[in-house]
């Protein structure tokens, strides 16, 4: 079946053969999947082709995919500036924005992406130390990013965060990462309503079942074999590829007057 953008197709069966592969080791990497996901590496490629240079953050154990993710954006004809470290640490989020706005000439868009999630049994089943670590990288740093970036930017740039429909319809075993979700949300309507005085846009894309490393790294073996086809109407998870177009979107002019807003790829699964 086609995949091109100018052929009508099906969204139900488009995708076909998305299989995760193996129960993976967290954090997880693209590498070890049978598809080659991961929506930083989707969007930091939509970006490029649409003419941006791009600077990506990553843990050091995600060498591999960042140099492929910087391999691509390269042949794009794009820069690409790779800077591990660890967003759940307040001082390389100012570190990772000021040498990005140095490498790059400014900060134009900021995309805030990473996460960390462990699906659990419940409350009780979740450690103290992992629920604080999941609260600093999904939404601890992204206050911290975007308090260096807005140093930086200029009337016109553009913030856009990744929420979830976990932040609407959470499930129980990944109650810390979907109360994360919901501040995010949270989070982007109010930091919206400031930045726009400064001529700054602030939106969110919330993703519903997404195949991406997190997925067979995190969650149980026989969640991970029928990811997807419960949660979403269209009976099936989607891909990164799906999501980055609307990330383009929201940083472009044609979405001028879309400010607070949080934009749903959920396969059709309502977020209110």
């Amino acid at each position: 079946m086609s995949q091109d953008q100018h052929t009508l197709q099906d969204p139900t069966e488009q995708h076909p053969d998305s299989i995760p592969g193996e129960q993976a080791a967290h954090p997880g990497l693209e590498g070890e999947m049978s598809l080659s996901p991961g929506i930083g590496r989707a969007v930091a490629l939509a970006f490029a082709r649409e003419g941006a240079d791009v600077a990506i953050s990553y843990l050091e154990a995600e060498q591999s995919d960042a140099d492929e993710t910087v391999r691509v954006v390269r042949e794009a004809g794009r820069n690409a500036v790779p800077l591990p470290g660890d967003l759940s640490d307040s001082g390389y989020c100012r570190t990772l924005v000021e040498q990005s706005a140095k490498e790059l000439g400014g900060v134009d868009i900021l995309v805030n992406n990473a996460a960390y999630q462990m699906a659990r049994g419940g409350l009780s089943d979740t450690s103290e130390e992992e629920l604080e670590h999941t609260f600093r990288t999904n939404i601890l740093a992204m206050f911290h990013t975007c308090k260096a970036a807005l140093e930086h930017m200029r009337p016109g740039a553009t913030i856009i965060n990744t929420a979830s429909i976990q932040a609407y319809q959470p499930d129980p075993m990944l109650l810390a990462y979907a109360a994360t979700k919901a501040a995010i949300v949270n989070f982007t309507k109010g930091l919206a309503q400031e930045a726009i005085e400064h001529g700054i846009r602030v939106n969110a894309v919330a993703p519903g079942p997404i195949w991406t490393p997190l997925i067979p790294a995190t969650m149980p073996q026989d969640k991970v074999e029928d990811f997807g086809a419960e949660e979403s109407p269209m009976g099936r998870a989607g891909q990164p590829a799906e999501l980055a177009p609307i990330y383009v979107f929201l940083a472009s002019q044609e979405s001028s007057y879309v400010n607070g807003e949080i934009i749903g790829a959920t396969g059709g699964a309502p977020l209110s």
